[in-house]
């Protein structure tokens, strides 16, 4: 049964992806629309979203993780992290979230957004990949630690941007296939496919060699 705990994840991770849309493209079409500013308006944008799902919890295996992304969504859904279900209901509210955004600003700015997807490029698809895998390496931190609200914020608004910057050396820089959508920038191999697997093998590797020595660390803090 659909609680209102759900209802309230679903609604925050459209409105969240539809905000990372917005900056995105407003940023993009301004004057300083470059590749930094990009990243520290998603950088920021993506802090401040965090701060307001305030997802911990007591218990850190059962907290909700906000993704907005779902690139982190996927990865998050391989170490079983979120639900199957969890995983294709964020998945919709994100590219409708950042459909919806889409549609307000070609509204406000009564034109049409160019397709700016190229043909597929290797580069692209690496740049992609390698800017993904950035971002969730660092925030699968907190997937594993209790973290509180502002620090998680604060790694995950760092990894965003940093991840935007270092993929900006080959692609449009998006590392998120929602945000992709929104922007009108949608391809399946560099936009979506690379995102997902440098999303998925960062948090897996993050798992297999960080995860166990968290557990152990622990015990060992719980005997003493």
């Amino acid at each position: 049964m659909v609680n209102k705990k759900m209802y309230a994840m679903l609604l925050t991770e459209l409105l969240g992806t539809a905000l990372l849309t917005l900056v995105f493209l407003s940023v993009k079409s301004s004057a300083i629309g470059i590749g930094y500013f990009i990243a520290l308006g998603i950088g920021l944008a993506y802090a401040g979203l965090i701060l307001f799902a305030n997802y911990e919890e007591k218990e850190a295996d059962t907290k909700w993780i906000p993704q907005f992304n779902p690139a982190l969504s996927v990865a998050l859904w391989t170490v079983k992290k979120i639900k199957t279900v969890e995983l294709l209901l964020n998945v919709v509210m994100q590219f409708l979230g950042a459909y919806a955004s889409y549609a307000l600003f070609i509204y406000l700015i009564n034109n049409k957004i160019p397709n700016s997807a190229a043909h597929y490029s290797t580069r692209a698809f690496v740049a992609e990949a390698v800017g993904t895998f950035i971002f969730v390496l660092i925030v699968s931190a907190t997937a594993y630690k209790k973290f509180s609200a502002p620090v998680a914020a604060t790694v995950g608004g760092a990894a965003y941007a940093i991840g935007i910057v270092v993929a900006s050396s080959a692609s449009n820089a998006l590392i998120n296939p929602a945000v992709a959508l929104g922007v009108n920038s949608f391809s399946w191999a560099v936009y979506t496919l690379a995102p997902v697997v440098g999303g998925v093998i960062a948090i897996n590797l993050y798992s297999l060699l960080y995860v166990d020595k968290i557990s152990s660390g622990k015990k060992t803090k719980s005997k003493k």
